[in-house]
């Protein structure tokens, strides 16, 4: 039975245990990175940023099968939206990160109401160009974005006037992970809905979905409003941890990066986009420090591994075999 024919039907309720073990199990790997790498948590902080460029990401390309190679445009535009209210006195951390959800969502609508109007290639170049448009500009408006020099300056007061953002990242980190933890179990808790289920029914046959009369297009850009949303939540925290904002957050580059991390986790699947961040970063972070010259050459061949024997990503099998693990309990 397809997810299409199953949307009105009665849906089981996640229970309450399986998104406090997918938390747990966040906080529980956050705590060995901040207690085992108390010296990389700058880089642990801006890879938690990146995860919710990815969990974006998939909200539109896994679980609606919407192409793009622009997606960064939300999360730089987060970025820069926090920054700039930061500098001109917005200096509540939280807030910071409410400007970044209102300036993503805007951007996400945008792009939505643009990119998911065509199917395949147009909206692949669409995307595309959409993103240029939003680095071309931030290049541009150096009066407001810094141009090519970037946006500094960015000094955020205490978490809820206690917890001052310092040196050696730990604050940074601690807000960050907290952050990615709600917004996880939210995002669990949404693509279980009768609305995720629907987009998720619209990416497995659109013109089926058609025929039972779901308006396809307003929910594919409702969708881009909701990862652009998480994008500018994580731009916003990328710009409170470090304090600045470059062009390298437009970029097509962090686009085609975040779509390569995407594949590499698995598309459709929040935990996917999860270990494909953490993995790749990872792997990179550690190769370009042993081999500055060459490891581009190694994380194409780890890409070309993953591709050719897990095509459907690394988080396919693990699934699998938790599924068939737990079914094995339930009849024990």
């Amino acid at each position: 039975m397809s997810d299409i024919t199953m949307i009105h039907a009665p849906q089981k309720r996640v229970p309450f245990a399986q998104e406090a073990a997918g938390a747990l199990t966040i906080l529980a790997l956050g705590a060995v990175g901040y207690f085992l790498y108390p010296d990389d948590l700058a880089f642990l902080t801006r890879l938690i940023g990146i995860a919710f460029l990815v969990l974006s990401l998939d909200l539109v390309t896994g679980y609606c099968g919407v192409a793009t190679l622009g997606h960064a445009a939300q999360f730089g535009v987060g970025a820069y939206a926090a920054g700039i209210a930061c500098i001109r006195g917005v200096t509540d951390p939280v807030a910071l990160l409410g400007v970044g959800l209102v300036a993503g969502t805007i951007m996400g609508l945008i792009s939505g109401a643009l990119i998911t109007r065509f199917r395949g290639l147009p909206q692949l170049v669409l995307s595309i160009a959409v993103g240029q448009l939003v680095a071309g500009l931030a290049n541009k408006l150096s009066w407001l974005t810094g141009g090519s020099d970037g946006l500094s300056g960015i000094e955020p007061g205490k978490v809820f006037g206690v917890f001052g953002f310092d040196m050696y990242s730990r604050t940074g980190y601690l807000f960050s992970l907290a952050v990615l933890v709600i917004t996880f179990v939210v995002l669990q808790r949404f693509v279980r809905s009768p609305f995720g289920l629907m987009c998720r029914g619209i990416k497995d046959d659109d013109l089926r979905a058609k025929m039972i009369g779901v308006s396809i297009y307003p929910r594919l850009v409702a969708m881009y409003g909701v990862a652009g949303a998480v994008a500018g939540i994580g731009g916003a925290l990328t710009a409170i941890s470090t304090g600045v904002v470059g062009l390298d957050s437009v970029s097509f580059e962090r686009s085609a990066e975040v779509l390569v991390m995407l594949v590499l986790g698995g598309a459709g699947h929040l935990w996917g986009a999860l270990a494909g961040t953490v993995i790749f970063m990872i792997f990179e972070h550690v190769v370009a420090a042993a081999n500055p010259f060459h490891w581009m050459t190694m994380v194409g061949l780890l890409l070309i591994l993953i591709v050719v024997f897990a095509p459907r990503g690394l988080i396919a099998p693990v699934m699998s075999l938790w599924t068939k693990m737990t079914r094995k309990g339930k009849a024990a």
